[in-house]
Parts: structure tokens; C-alpha cells; sequence
């Protein structure tokens, strides 16, 4: 058993809505406004999704205590998030920003995968 998976077996376990309070997910850490800082998961929760036909879906728990605010936007990083999201939007095949994400599936635009 690898070390990730010895700790994970470690970990307490919750059910949907019964995690005890001072436990929060990333999603309502960054509701908050927080982010986990580099703190260990101390628990993780599990539900069944009806979207994936009954599957268990699990997040990971972090103490809200232990959290830091989230960091600010710079300059820096709005730009690199932009041109991050235009690369995600440009096709490889014809070169133009089509609006949209490119489909992995597809691999280029629906206009240049409908002429191949």
C-alpha cells in the first residue's frame, strides 16, 4: 500500500452533511474566502451522486481555523490566467479564437473537425 493511500485509510470519513463544524471543503474554504495554505486533510466526506448514476463522490475536509485568506489578483497573474484561457480557446488546426473551449474530444474547433 503506498504512503497517499495508508494516509487516506487514515482519515475519518463523513457522510454528506455531517462533517463536524470547523471542517470545510475547498469549495466552501473559497466561499469564505480562504484557501487551505498547505495544511494536511484532516477528514474527507462522501455522497452518492445522482449524476453519475449512484457512484461515491468524495471531497477532502481542511480545518477552517488553519486556513489563510486567499491570495489577491495581480497584474502577473490576470494576464497569465487570459493567456492561459485564450490558449484553451485557440485552435491548433485553423488558428482562431473561437469563443469557446476547445473539446479534447475533438482536438480542434467543431468547423475544422466537421471538415475532417
Amino acid at each position: 500500500m503506498s504512503t497517499a493511500a495508508q494516509t487516506q485509510a487514515l482519515l475519518p470519513v463523513y457522510r454528506w452533511r455531517q462533517a463536524p463544524a470547523g471542517l470545510a471543503t475547498r469549495t466552501q474554504l473559497r466561499k469564505q474566502g480562504l484557501r487551505p495554505g498547505g495544511q494536511d486533510v484532516v477528514g474527507e466526506i462522501r455522497w452518492r451522486s445522482k449524476l453519475t448514476r449512484g457512484e461515491w463522490r468524495s471531497a477532502w475536509l481542511y480545518l477552517v481555523d488553519q486556513a489563510l485568506p486567499v491570495r489577491p489578483m495581480t497584474e502577473g497573474r490576470r494576464r497569465a490566467l487570459e493567456a492561459a484561457m485564450r490558449a484553451r480557446r485557440t485552435c491548433p488546426t485553423c488558428k482562431t479564437d473561437v469563443g469557446y473551449v476547445i473539446p479534447t474530444s475533438l482536438g480542434c474547433c467543431v468547423l475544422c473537425a466537421d471538415q475532417h
